[in-house]
């Protein structure tokens, strides 16, 4: 006696919408591909004024005629959610693309450590390189982190932990620190250096940096913080704690990998700063180490000044710089998922013994 296999009541059904759905995926591909192919109209034009539309009326119509009027609005916003996200790739990957493509073949070992000292537009690429930018940039980057990160994270603990009447006046300052444009902070910190009588230098640098920082932190670690379970501050404190060790032995570590995380978006936030460094800074094409006297080079402001160049090799060292400060990003932040990640392991292993 042979036993029949159990068929879901729903197998057939969800097979004919997946026919449906590869359908209404192919069809608007295929008139979109014949359209551009037939007019040659140009292709970003044809995917929105074509491709995106018909999409969304074959994905209605395939709502529509299994689910009805709910159907068309989970069609038409998975249809608008997926279009985004891919658009939002495809210029990512294009950046990428772009900055590797440009940028490799200007990245030499020697382009890595050498500066600029004796290079000029016209000088072959042989010669020169970012290291004097790299080491400006780990600096000025460094100062501003030193004094950015421990504020930011002392006003999330006074925003999570405190009960003070204006405390919603402090929320809102960070708030609107957070759309600072950072044209507009490099241009405070130079009426500042004009009316204190500061000379442009890598401390100036960081200053301008500082106010571009500190909300990120402030705000990432904030929430954060806000996750962590009241529960385990609670029971800090009935097992005889005093409040500073249920925080900082309890909550703060509970709370660890939302810091890093702000620390690192607080990094993207400011590394990449071009304005507030052309306005506080001076370029220097040697490498100086002092950021309390005389320019500083750094890879924002190096790749600005070699991009406006019309030299077809400046342009190309600009392309490089690029490169290196993508890379540069990358690195930081791989090494800090480690270090979080190998401390997480290390403090779960002694757990365990």
């Amino acid at each position: 006696m042979s036993v029949r296999p159990r068929v879901q009541p729903w197998a057939a059904g969800a097979f004919g919408l997946r026919i449906q759905t590869l359908i209404s995926i192919v069809i608007p591909v295929v008139i979109t591909a014949l359209l551009v192919v037939s007019s040659k109209l140009d292709i970003s034009l044809a995917v929105i004024a074509c491709y995106f539309p018909l999409q969304l009326l074959t994905a209605a119509l395939v709502g529509w005629r299994n689910f009805k009027r709910r159907g068309v609005k989970d069609s038409i916003l998975l249809v608008v959610a997926s279009f985004l996200s891919i658009l939002v790739l495809g210029l990512l990957f294009s950046v990428l693309f772009s900055v590797i493509g440009k940028g490799f073949e200007t990245l030499t070992p020697h382009f890595v450590y050498q500066n600029n000292i004796y290079v000029d537009n016209n000088t072959p690429l042989e010669y020169g390189g970012v290291g004097h930018a790299i080491l400006g940039t780990l600096l000025i980057v460094l100062l501003t982190t030193v004094v950015a990160v421990p504020l930011g994270i002392a006003m999330a603990i006074y925003l999570t932990t405190s009960r003070a009447r204006h405390l919603g006046l402090v929320r809102t300052i960070t708030q609107a620190l957070s759309g600072l444009p950072s044209v507009v902070s490099g241009l405070f910190i130079l009426a500042f250096m004009s009316v204190a009588g500061l000379e442009r230098s890598g401390v100036t640098g960081a200053m301008a940096l500082f106010p571009l920082m500190l909300p990120t932190v402030a705000r990432v670690a904030e929430e954060s913080l806000k996750l962590v379970p009241a529960d385990l501050r609670q029971a800090a404190l009935a097992l005889g704690a005093p409040n500073y060790r249920a925080f900082f032995q309890v909550v703060l570590p509970a709370a660890k990998s939302g810091i890093v995380t702000a620390v690192l978006l607080g990094l993207a936030r400011v590394v990449g700063e071009t304005a507030p460094l052309i306005l506080t800074t001076n370029a220097n094409n040697g490498t100086n180490v002092n950021v309390f006297s005389g320019g500083i080079a750094s890879l924002p402001t190096y790749v600005y000044g070699y991009l406006g160049s019309g030299y077809v090799t400046s342009q190309a060292r600009a392309w490089g710089g690029a490169l290196v400060l993508l890379i540069l990003v990358g690195v930081l932040f791989g090494l800090a998922r480690i270090f979080s990640r190998t401390k997480s392991t290390n403090s779960k292993s002694k757990k365990v013994k």
